[in-house]
Formats: C-alpha cells, structure tokens, sequence
C-alpha cells in the first residue's frame, strides 16, 4: 500500500456534533484539502475522502509535527469558544425538588431563560416563554433575577424591568406597574407566605439615573391586582438577602452606605413585623460597632429560628457565624483561613445551605490557597468535613431531595452543575453526577486541555507574594520548531478589581494553549479568595499594586524559562482592562495589549459612573489629583506599543467615549491601533458572533505585530491604522 489513513480522536465526535464541519480546523497544515465534508455519508468512506493521501506526504502517527509557537492549528475554533459561553444566573429548586437555573445563551443573543432541568443536561426543558428575557440591572450588575416557590416564579423581565408572575407552564403575568420606561428594578427577592406578598429590593431611577433610590419592598400577589409596592425599609444607600424566616415574623437583611462597597464596610439588621405587615423594630445583628472592622453578608433562617451568616470579623476572612437572639450576640461556628462567600458583585449569592435542622448541618463551599471545597459543617459540634468531589471551583449551593445541587468546575470540567447525593449522615458522597454544563462538548477535545499550575511569584515589596494559574502550550500534534524556542505569553488581567481568577477549564483559554501561547490569569493585590489584607492591597493603589503585579508575574514566567521576554501581550476586561492600559502606560514590560470595555479615563468613569460605585474610585485611588495622574488617557505620551480595543456602544458602566478618546490619541500618536465598536453591546460581551470576532482579532493583532509567526485560522484582520 502506498496509502495512510489517519484518525484524529475527537474528529467522529465532531462529525456527529453538525452536519457540516470544515476539515481545515482539524488536520496538520500540510494535510488540508480545501473541502467541505458531511457527516451524513459513510463515516469511512468521508475519512477516505479527506484523508486518502500518499504515504510519503504524511508523517508516522506517533511523530508530532514541528512548528513555531502561536502557529499551531486546534479543533477549538472561535466558533466553538463562543458558543460554549453559555453562563449561570442562579439556581433554585421547585416543590418536587427539580432544579430550576437560570441559563444565559450568547447564541440567542445573549437571552436568559429559566431551565428546568433533568438528571441530564437533554432533558431541560424552557420555562421562559421566547419574548421573554430574565434579567435585571438592579445596581448594573444585576443578580438575584429570579425566585421560586413551589410552582410559581417571580422573574425580572430585562426589557421593561417588570416583575412578572408565572406558574410553571403557564404564560407570565405582570405584578409591577409600567412606569413606561424601564426606571425601576427589582432584585434579590424572597415570598412571603404569612401575608401573600412578595419581598425584594427595589432600585428606583425616576428620578435620578445616576442616583437611584434603593428600598426593600413588598409586592401584594393578588391575581389581576397591580400596586404600587409597599416600602418595608428604607433610608440607607444600599440593600441585599432580605431573608424572612420561616414564620415570616422576622427578616434579615444586609445594608451599607457610602463611601463603602459591601465588601468593605455592611451591617446585618434584623426586623420584627407586625401583624399588619409593617418592620416594627428593628436589632443591629453586626456591623454597628465601628471599632470592629466587618462585611457581614448571605443571612440564613433555619427552620428552628436560628440565624446564620458571613462575616469577616476578627479573623479577617470571611467564615460562617451565628447569632444568638437573647443577647444579641454573635459566634463564630468554624474559623478558618478560608472563604466562605464572595464579593457581592450581584445579588442573589448562595453559597451556603442549610441541610438538616435537627442535625445542625450546614452544606457550604470555601476557598482557600486558590482552590475550593465541599464541607459539611456540624453547628453543633462545631466541626468541618471535606466532601471529595471533581470540581476545584464551587459557587451556588442549593439543596434538592436527599441531593445537593452544586455549581462547579475544574481544569477539566467548564462551569457546570452537578447533582451530589450524600449518605444519610451526609458524611460521604454516595453519588456525582453533572446534569448541566456551559459547554457540553467540550470533553471532545480533551486531548488539547491545557492544565493550569497554580504559581506563587514574588511582588515588587520585599517578602510579599501574588498568586497567578499559568497555562502552558498544550497540543498533541505538535512540538515547537526547536528546544531554545519559547511560546508568546498571553497575561489577563481579571475585572472587578476585587475579583479572582479561578484556575478551571475556560474554552477561551484553550484556544490560545492549543494555538502555541502561554496564558496567565494574574490575580493581583486586591483579588478575592487569600482574605482582607489581601484585597485590601488596592486600597488607594489601584493602577500601582495590580499593574507591578501583572509586570511582575510575567517576568517571573520569563525568568522561570517559561516563556519568551520579546513576546509578552496583556488584555483584561473592565477593571481589567484598565490595568492592561495603565500597564501598556506606566511600564514596558508587554509589547501588545488588549483592551475590552477598558477603563482609559479615571477621572471621567467617576464622573459617570452609576450610584454603586460612584465612591469606589475614592477607595481605589484617592483625589482628584491621583485620579488625573492614573487615568492612561493622560499618559498617551507614555504609551509605546500597539492596542486593539473592543467596546460596547450601550456601555452604562464604561462610556463608549472612553474608548474613541483613547483610540483618537493613539491614533494622533502615531502608535498602531485599532478600535471594534459593537452595537447593542452593554458592559459585557453577550453575543455569540460578537464575542468569536473579538478572540478572532486579539489573536491576530497579536500575530501580526509582535507573534513573528502566521495564524494556522484564516482570520481575516481588521485594517490597525498606523500599521496597514
């Protein structure tokens, strides 16, 4: 025979996944026919086709093919990455324990729908009717979309900002006025069986867009009867987790004022109502003594009228508590340096739950050194077992019949949630199954994956340490050109600031591993997940600690003989991309960056900024003379290398004009520059052909200016003035 046939592994799968695939994305360069090949004919007869060549043109199976890094070609194409962004908005479990999630599709636009779900991800079926959309922009960010109560759901509907009642099956129903613009939102709410009313948070701009008034609500549930709401609490600037407990006598919540984010500084009250409804007194549970510095968050009843929370008192981190009625006390459950919840960037965080009331068990995920765990907590004895599961990363928790439903992931695993069954003393998992995931077929390619390496690397200050996951070029068909060769080295800066990278298995990243570059996700001074101190880095350093820290790590990867010193870029989104900026600004470490919904103007995101940040820039930076200096729009004398930027033109967070003044003063410059401007983009990518075109051009950008090397995907690039 003068013939080889040669299988890739994941190509049956890929055939089966459409009917139409193109080949080019699958084979060694030297193999690739310009044709298109259907799955429908016989499997054999299709591989014949595309792969019946001379045997002299192929090499051994086992021989990896030797190319230059960043030019390697991967199954996982912009395609797949953006129709894999599917994301989680919540959970929640009905009366017969099925779950209910809330699932975000970048191929419908970026539409949320309510999903019931099945013990596998096949069977969901969609609760939410096609003209609908559940999401709120309560505080931008939005969160706490939706809530549930045996058969019923109360959702925010994204269009009009409305509350809508349904009955799982049934078409929607209006509960809120129609003010005629969507000025009014809701978040975060709860039922209340005693009174038949529905409790949340309202935010209220009719008068102010920029300085709304938040109020927490009661929303009479009598069919056909719209009202007004009925203001329950009220006064303060800020308020999350109205929880009632299960007698509807008394409620929790959690509030703070300027100029504190809830992460800083937030009490826990609890009111008592009155049998005519009313919050009658109220009791300061923590946060009211000023010399204990605390962020209490996440209130829990038990069925037993006990009340649990998050705090970070004392400790610094924040850990389970409880509070004891009689004295109006507070005690620490299980301290650790760990923690138990996260920044409440959105509402509606779960990270908790009460599993069994007679047994004082509490379910709960906690982070620590970069990794999170399942344990179960005995209130009683005060003790914490780890629960062996798959994933490295927990979220929500919620608890279904004899089962816990988990939001998770791994290096191997993408966002997903799984269906944890526990043994009567639920000391052991008896059963793990995933029943939802972001990205279902991503395990085809497997053989591709990238595993991240959790890395310490020492900070610009003496003795201090930042923490990064590194992901090294990952492909089995190919090796690098040569043993001196090192691979470029993509640095992400995360948002927030006060976010964390989480070291799992994202799509996005794995199409620049398996393409040849080296990925680092940074979390810099100010990151969650490594305590108080830790994020309390960026108090008034923000553009300083976080920008040293990404220069810092990536010369720590250079050093290390990771990757290559010529070909470092650095992209981020939002908060993000204001350190990509001020990095590219203030230092030379980099050589290319992107920027998506960057911040570029300090000072004019102040200025602009809605009411729940509008004092953080005073945290992060301090007067308007720090403002001024920081803002990279103010150094484009500085900057020396070239930036690509992506915005959306319906930005309320980050003003589009940021965007056109710092490309205009590149442009001015002389500098290469590109600016990709999308309609009906808000602060966030949700599209899917919008998201494939973004990772499209960043990778070309990069390849075109400072990779040395041609992209294997025939990426069309956008003209970069001062370049083509």
């Amino acid at each position: 025979m003068d013939k080889l046939l040669i299988l890739h592994d994941n190509l049956k799968s890929l055939l089966t996944s459409k009917n139409m695939i193109d080949c080019r994305a699958l084979a060694p360069p030297h193999l690739v026919p310009n044709i298109l090949i259907d799955s429908s004919v016989n499997f054999t007869t299709t591989l014949v086709l595309f792969y019946n060549i001379p045997m002299s043109a192929s090499p051994p199976p086992q021989q990896k093919i030797t190319a230059s890094y960043g030019s390697w070609s991967s199954p996982i194409t912009s395609d797949i990455v953006s129709g894999a962004g599917k994301t989680l908005g919540g959970t929640a479990v009905d009366s017969l324990g099925r779950l209910i999630l809330l699932e975000s599709r970048p191929t419908e636009s970026g539409r949320s729908v309510l999903v019931r779900g099945g013990d596998n991800d096949d069977e969901a079926t969609d609760i939410t009717p096609p003209e609908f959309s559940v999401r709120t922009v309560a505080q931008d960010y939005g969160g706490g979309d939706f809530s549930v109560s045996g058969e019923t759901v109360i959702f925010s509907n994204y269009k009009d900002q409305r509350l809508y009642k349904q009955s799982i099956g049934s078409p929607p129903v209006a509960i809120t006025p129609d003010y005629g613009e969507p000025l009014v939102c809701y978040a975060d709410g709860v039922f209340d069986k005693r009174f038949n009313r529905y409790v949340t948070i309202r935010e209220d701009r009719r008068e102010s867009s920029k300085n709304s008034v938040a109020t927490i609500v009661s929303i009479e549930l009598n069919d056909g009867i719209i009202q007004d709401p009925k203001v329950l609490v009220g006064g303060n600037d800020f308020y999350a987790f109205p929880r009632l407990d299960h007698e509807g006598k008394r409620m929790a919540w959690i509030e703070w004022a300027h100029p504190n984010m809830p992460w800083d500084r937030s009490q826990l009250w609890v009111g008592y109502i009155s049998k005519n409804g009313e919050v009658s007194k109220r009791v300061c549970v923590v946060g009211g003594d000023s010399t204990i510095v605390e962020s209490p968050t996440e209130p829990k009843w038990s069925s037993k009228g006990e009340l649990f929370f998050v705090t970070d008192r004392n400790l610094g981190f924040w850990n389970l508590h409880k509070w004891v009625e009689s004295d109006n006390t507070v005690v620490p459950l299980y301290t650790i340096e760990a923690e138990f919840t996260r920044p409440s960037w959105v509402f509606g965080i779960n990270s908790y739950v009460i599993i069994n009331d007679q047994k004082n068990l509490i379910a709960c995920s906690y982070r620590q050194k970069g990794r999170s765990y399942l344990g179960i907590l005995d209130t009683d004895t005060n003790t914490l077992s780890v629960l062996q599961t798959p994933f490295t990363d927990l979220r929500n928790i919620n608890s279904g019949v004899h089962c816990l439903y988990v939001e998770g992931a791994s290096s191997v695993h993408p966002l997903s949630i799984a269906k944890v069954t526990l043994d009567n003393q639920a000391s052991k998992v008896m059963d793990f199954k995933i029943i939802w995931s972001s990205s279902p077929t991503s395990s085809n390619y497997k053989s591709y994956f990238s595993t991240p390496e959790f890395i310490e690397f020492p900070t610009q200050v003496p003795g201090e340490k930042a923490y990064a996951y590194y992901y090294p070029p990952t492909n089995p068909i190919y090796q690098a050109s040569h043993e001196e060769e090192k691979p470029p080295l993509l640095l992400e800066t995360h948002g927030g600031p006060t976010d964390e990278a989480r070291g799992i298995l994202n799509l996005k990243i794995q199409f620049w591993t398996s393409r040849g570059w080296g990925f680092v996700d940074v979390n810099y001074g100010g990151s969650t997940g490594y305590g108080r101190k830790y994020r309390e880095r960026l108090l008034k350093q923000w553009g300083i600690v976080d920008v040293n820290d990404a220069c810092s790590c990536a010369q720590f990867l250079v050093e290390s003989g990771k990757v290559d010193g010529e070909r470092l870029c650095i992209t981020g989104e939002s908060a993000g991309g204001y350190t990509t900026l001020a990095a590219l600004a203030f230092k030379k470490t980099f050589k290319a960056g992107a920027s998506l919904y960057g911040i570029g103007d300090v000072k004019s995101l102040k200025e602009e900024i809605p009411k729940f940040e509008s004092y953080y820039m005073d945290n992060l930076v301090g007067d308007e003379e720090e403002l001024m200096k920081r803002s990279p729009i103010n150094s484009v004398d500085q900057f020396s290398c070239p930036i690509i930027i992506f915005q959306g033109l319906e930005d309320k967070v980050v003003s589009p004009e940021q965007a056109k003044k710092i490309y205009k003063a590149l442009k001015s410059k002389g500098l290469p520059v590109a600016l990709v401007e999308y309609e009906g983009e808000q602060h966030g990518f949700r599209m899917a052909e919008n998201i494939k075109f973004t990772l499209e051009q960043q990778m070309v950008f990069f390849a075109r200016l400072v990779g040395h090397f041609k992209v294997a995907d025939e990426f069309t690039p956008i003209k970069i003035d001062n370049f083509d």
